[in-house]
């Protein structure tokens, strides 16, 4: 008995499987959005900020688009490198999908939490 079932993954379970892979990346985390007020206001949900976080799916292909904070006196190169890897691997193992790219972009360097100053 063969059955065919065709089963759909929305652009918000890819997002959060992109976000909680970067927030698991100790010395970054994505930054916040830089939106339009027309955007804020249509992309309103309670509960989370913008983030500078964007999937973009055609069929089976994923880009994954993302602002990156990284704490002073990190290697932005490889900390970029190691942010790309990791979002390809947990969307094509998590999903079977085929990331086309992850493109990553250091929006600003900050001061360390807890580092006092």
């Amino acid at each position: 008995m063969t059955t065919n079932t065709e089963i759909e993954i929305s652009k918000s379970v890819l997002t959060d499987i992109a976000a909680t892979t970067l927030d698991g990346i100790e010395g970054a985390e994505i930054a916040a959005a830089s939106l339009k007020v027309g955007e804020v206001l249509r992309n309103q949900n309670p509960g989370r900020k913008a983030r500078a976080l964007r999937v973009t799916r055609e069929g089976n292909d994923v880009t994954i688009e993302v602002g990156l904070n990284v704490e002073f006196g990190r290697n932005l190169l490889a900390l970029s490198k190691k942010a790309q890897q990791a979002v390809r691997e947990n969307i094509e193992l998590m999903t079977g999908l085929k990331v086309r790219a992850v493109n990553v972009t250091v929006q600003n360097v900050c001061v360390p939490k807890g580092s006092g100053a």
